[in-house]
């Protein structure tokens, strides 16, 4: 399963923050949506990121991902939590996974 299906874990987990912390409509809601054109104003759109990484518990670095930057979908986010939860796992410590 690729993080562009619509079923990815991934995507529902961003999907229901968007629609349920955020309120936004879920026929907005794709792979293929900009992030700058989910309605969100710039404070809101950091926030969501802010949601986003707390939900996966990770940090996505800047410079995988600026939310500001045009053209970021929500795929590309899907892309870049995956790869970054993938790389997280793999670094924690011990105690941490447990």
């Amino acid at each position: 399963m690729s993080s562009s299906d619509l079923s990815s874990p991934t995507f529902n987990t961003i999907a229901a923050i968007l629609r349920d912390d955020f309120r936004v409509d879920s026929a907005a809601i794709s792979p293929a949506t900009a992030l700058t054109d989910l309605g969100l104003d710039s404070l809101a759109l950091m926030e969501f990121v802010f949601a986003v990484e707390d939900a996966f518990h990770l940090r996505i670095p800047e410079d995988r991902l600026d939310p500001r930057e045009a053209g970021i979908t929500l795929q590309r986010l899907c892309e870049v939590i995956d790869t970054e939860s993938a790389g997280a796992t793999a670094g924690l410590p011990a105690e941490a996974t447990a």
